[in-house]
């Protein structure tokens, strides 16, 4: 930890605190707010996917997007690495390949700002027993 020499680093501390306590206080009704699952198993790393879970919660943040970014365990597309599952509030989760600094730009910009689909969409190809 740094030592807190400043009036201006004890505020830099405190807006660090709370902007952790208030992803905590999102978690807890996540519904509401934009979802973003990063699939974070071996071949996820390996890919790259703490680089783009990093800019996820860096980027949705400074652009004040009221957002839950977590990550998970394998999504099961381990060719299409670093994937990435984005649920808007309300709709079904979509899920993203080969997701990169790029690719989570423009995923943030258009999919989750504007709500339009993009290229690099994962299909579905399976159906549940409700189904």
């Amino acid at each position: 930890m740094t030592k807190i020499k400043t009036l201006a680093d004890l505020r830099r501390i405190k807006e660090e605190v709370q902007s952790k306590i208030k992803l905590r206080e999102n978690s807890n009704h996540p519904e509401q707010l934009v979802q973003v699952k990063v699939g974070m198993a071996t071949c996820g790393i390996a890919s790259g996917a703490k680089d783009t879970m990093k800019y996820f919660v860096d980027e949705l943040e400074q652009q004040a997007i009221d957002a839950v970014v977590t990550q998970t365990g394998c999504m099961g597309y381990c060719y299409a690495e670093p994937t990435v599952e984005v649920t808007l509030p309300g709709k079904d989760s979509v899920v993203f390949g080969y997701v990169n600094k790029e690719k989570a730009e423009e995923i943030i910009d258009v999919y989750i700002k504007r709500g339009e689909l993009i290229d690099g969409v994962i299909p579905l190809s399976f159906k549940t027993i409700d189904d």
